[in-house]
């Protein structure tokens, strides 16, 4: 069969962008035409246009109406905006995670630990809502980029659910380090939320997908979400911590540890943690324990390469791993990190889905689940630990 030539737009600039735009060279079931790239920082659109030879366009809508997809690479504020727009005019949305969020009041007096999180909840609802109502009239799709979906490992497992009619009973996963290096991650205002959003979203919808997976496989539906306890913490910002220089701690109101307990609808569970406190470079994993098998899915950092360097000047200009604090001694150094944790697979992915219309993985309802979980969770959080209800969709 002859390959289809997909037409390709990336809005945003920065460090979403660039790796979106190194995956899409990875792409080999159809061929990619990228179009351009649209940022409102038109200086830095045009420096990213010229490293890669595309055009700089000078709105979204003209970009948007050259191609079939477009990438939204912009902070979570602008997903809304983005995806909606390409929808309204046909066009396939590949959407950055978390899908959506609640940015606050607009005002200069908002603050993350002091709003009711129930207006989260109600406005981050709302936002997903509209953001399906777009997508129904559409020829287009959203599809979200949830990279943990497609991680070999959590593919891997998918394979032994459906082959096995696996019980899935308890999943136990993590996503953390030493802090983001994004400067407004530490404002609620531009993140939507703290580690639980923006870090808990990894493992959490990797553990909605696996039983999304089980249902379809042993009765033909998807096993969703049902209710959800959490905590929240910010640890960097007690008056007692202690900062030796390896933890960064300038959030000014935001979660910098987040726990969620999820019961699904057969009263099986997931617990989620995600954190800033974590030193050593990148921990992300997922444990299944299910009634024929258990399984641990370590995607970062992973055993497939382990090297050993004496001197920290040997591998000045190595790279190892992400958020690693030294190069010297032991390291866990993947061949290849961006296919251990599934990028160029859903990028694969999704220009499958264009080009031929095959099934996608990680769709619009699995992420407005991971929204309505997590925004659910940091009301359970502000009561206390309470168990809160999560509406699905």
């Amino acid at each position: 069969m002859e390959k289809k030539t997909v037409r390709a737009g990336i809005v945003g600039a920065g460090f979403s962008a660039r790796f979106h735009y190194d995956a899409i060279q990875k792409v080999y079931g159809a061929n990619v035409d990228v179009r351009g790239v649209y940022a409102l920082d038109a200086e830095q659109a045009a420096q990213y246009a010229a490293d890669r030879g595309i055009r700089a366009y000078d709105s979204l809508a003209s970009l948007i109406g050259d191609v079939d997809v477009v990438h939204c690479c912009v902070l979570v504020a602008g997903h809304e905006e983005v995806a909606v727009a390409a929808l309204e005019a046909d066009k396939f949305a590949i959407v950055e995670k978390p899908l959506t969020g609640y940015l606050g009041d607009g005002t200069e007096a908002f603050h993350g630990d002091r709003f009711p999180k129930q207006d989260a909840l109600d406005h981050g609802l709302a936002s997903v809502e509209r953001m399906l109502a777009a997508e129904e009239k559409s020829k287009g799709r959203i599809l979200y980029a949830e990279n943990w979906v497609y991680a070999p490992s959590i593919q891997r497992e998918r394979e032994i659910i459906e082959k096995t009619g696996a019980q899935v009973l308890w999943m136990h996963g993590e996503e953390a380090h030493s802090g983001s290096h994004n400067p407004t991650y530490a404002y609620w205002k531009h993140s939507g939320g703290g580690v639980m959003i923006g870090k808990g979203c990894h493992p959490l919808t990797a553990a909605l997908y696996l039983k999304r997976v089980e249902g379809r496989a042993r009765d033909g539906r998807p096993i969703r979400p049902k209710t959800v306890s959490a905590r929240t913490h910010a640890l960097t910002r007690m008056d007692n911590f202690r900062d030796e220089g390896f933890i960064r701690r300038d959030y000014h109101d935001i979660d910098d540890f987040s726990m969620m307990h999820v019961v699904f609808e057969d009263n099986t569970i997931a617990t989620v943690f995600a954190s800033d406190i974590i030193l050593g470079g990148i921990h992300n994993w997922l444990e299944i324990a299910a009634n024929n098998h258990r399984t641990v899915c370590q995607i970062n950092p992973n055993t497939s390469m382990q090297t050993y360097n004496p001197a920290e000047a040997n591998f000045a200009d190595v790279y190892t791993v992400e958020k690693i604090e030294t190069r010297q001694g032991w390291t866990n150094m993947p061949p290849d990190e961006d296919w251990s944790t599934g990028y160029p697979q859903e990028i694969e992915a999704f220009y499958r889905t264009v080009a031929y219309g095959d099934p996608v993985e990680s769709d619009s309802r699995l992420a407005a689940d991971s929204i309505s979980t997590i925004y659910s969770a940091y009301v359970s959080a502000e009561r206390g630990g309470a168990e809160v209800d999560v509406k699905v969709y």
